[in-house]
């Protein structure tokens, strides 16, 4: 109880209240903006927490996200244009409601089921860390390299259509990875003799370069337009809202439990959840005839998925110190930055720390309704800026963002040089997200099985010895060696048999 009463002190201060209340505003600002993703307005908002101590750093990270994923509906269902990769899902649905002259629905029970959503998917993360972490406690190096490992494996599978392209992404993470002093022997390596890369490559200008420049180069390639005024909405959008969570409540129930599990899943994230939840709804529906049409159902089920993801995303983060998706990456960077190692031993050394993260995302998702009240009314306004005023503001944070990091001028050039490569990469059908936790997870796996191998004396056998690394090394071949056996039974099973 004093542990739980020291989070409330720390979580209701001015400086924490009016952190999260500013990260939030600016999450609503980056996601009702068509183009703009929640892990781009997260990845703007690192440099500011320089400045901050990590119960508000984290704070302003978890309001941020939350609103932004909900706040991609907003322009979904006034322009038809989703505003986070989240809300393309059921952008359908969104649009077809308004064109029926329903837009109080569209935009209230989105709003309505996503506040569900992350407060189910936040109970999940307060039960299953602390009891996750009791097993964690007896992780050594050896359960460590699988696990990571295995969250490389999972990026891989999650990436999109075309796992090649989302492979070859996630080496070229890896590879970055080796840049820098050898975490052996020390020695140089990859560096070229430039003094500046022996600390590494910045995971700070890469994330900024690959969530943020990248975006802003994508929207300048296409033509600057201004857009139409949107319609106006009120606080209609509220009217008969908990009559329809009853209604629906079967998919907001399923869909924010799907959507922590995988958001729990290292390398997915919410626009997955949304993806994967939409089409389970659709699949067990009565009315499924009506999916695409404007259905509710489909928002339901969807938008809850996608803010439940985002607190499942957080367990493997505490826990393990491994990212669920490119979110919390940069909050594991941040804490990290902050002097605080992520994983079990956090529930042991900072109980209170871990407890005001609970406390922020209850007050996170209840404050989507208040916030994004306002913005719906206000949304109209913002989605009419002309996009050659507003991509130029962007653009002129992640520099100064990016240079206030370790105030080098090379890291610079290193977003200039992530942001033109991951433009490139998208274009091609190159997902990014691979690219940013290949950076993060493999320091961990090189780290790792270096450990592990003078421990063992080279002997690889001793990766299976211990109950926990074995099972994890046995479920990591398995998701290896899963998709081209099932290929090979398809192939086998088309064939036609001769007689």
């Amino acid at each position: 109880m004093d542990v739980f009463l020291s989070s409330l002190q720390m979580v209701f201060t001015y400086q924490v209240i009016g952190v999260i209340l500013l990260g939030a505003a600016f999450g609503l600002f980056v996601g009702a903006t068509p183009g703009l993703s929640a892990t781009m307005a997260v990845a703007l908002l690192v440099p500011v927490t320089f400045f901050l101590s990590p119960v508000a750093a984290i704070g302003a990270i978890v309001a941020c996200s939350a609103m932004s994923i909900f706040a991609g509906d907003i322009p979904g269902a006034l322009l038809r244009i989703p505003g986070t990769p989240a809300s393309a899902a059921y952008m359908r649905e969104l649009d077809a409601l308004t064109q029926k002259g329903r837009l109080d629905l569209s935009l209230g029970l989105s709003m309505c089921v996503s506040v569900m959503g992350g407060l189910v998917g936040t109970a999940v993360l307060v039960i299953a860390a602390p009891q996750l972490a009791r097993v964690a406690l007896r992780f050594s190096s050896y359960e460590y390299f699988w696990l990571a490992l295995l969250g490389l494996s999972c990026a891989t599978m999650v990436a999109g259509k075309d796992r090649l392209k989302g492979t070859l992404s996630l080496l070229l993470g890896l590879a970055l990875t080796m840049v820098g002093l050898d975490v052996t022997t020390g020695l140089p390596r990859y560096t070229f003799g430039v003094i500046d890369l022996q600390a590494g490559v910045s995971l700070i200008a890469v994330m900024i370069g690959a969530f943020a420049v990248a975006e802003i180069l994508r929207s300048a390639a296409a033509p600057l337009t201004q857009p139409r005024k949107p319609a106006a909405a009120g606080f209609s959008i509220l009217k008969g809202q908990f009559g329809n969570l009853w209604r629906f409540k079967l998919p907001v129930l399923r869909g924010s439990l799907m959507g922590t599990v995988i958001g729990a899943l290292p390398g997915a994230g919410a626009d997955i959840a949304a993806w994967i939840a939409f089409a389970v709804s659709q699949r067990f529906s009565k009315v499924k005839a009506n999916y695409g049409k404007g259905e509710p159902e489909a928002i339901a089920g969807s938008a809850s998925a996608n803010n439940a993801a985002l607190s499942g995303s957080y367990v493997p983060a505490l826990v393990f110190g491994i990212p669920g998706d490119s979110i919390t990456a940069i909050v594991v960077g941040v804490l990290v930055l902050k002097g605080i190692q992520p994983g079990p031993m956090v529930f042991v050394t900072s109980p209170d720390l871990v407890n005001a993260i609970y406390i922020v995302f209850v007050l996170a998702n209840l404050l989507i309704i208040p916030l994004g009240l306002a913005a719906v009314m206000g949304g109209r306004h913002v989605l009419g800026l002309r996009p050659g005023l507003l991509y130029p503001a962007i653009l002129l944070m992640c520099v100064l963002g990016t240079f206030a990091t370790n105030n080098a001028l090379f890291d610079l050039w290193t977003l200039a040089a992530i942001g033109v490569l991951v433009w490139i990469m998208e274009a091609n059908d190159y997902p990014a997200a691979p690219l940013v936790l290949g950076l993060v997870l493999g320091k961990i796996v090189e780290e790792s099985f270096m450990s592990s191998m003078i421990k063992a004396d080279g002997n690889l056998l001793t990766f299976f010895e211990r109950p926990i690394a074995g099972t994890l090394g046995v479920i990591t071949i398995l998701v290896w060696s899963l998709p081209p056996l099932v290929a090979m039974w398809r192939r086998r099973r088309r064939t036609p048999k001769l007689t």
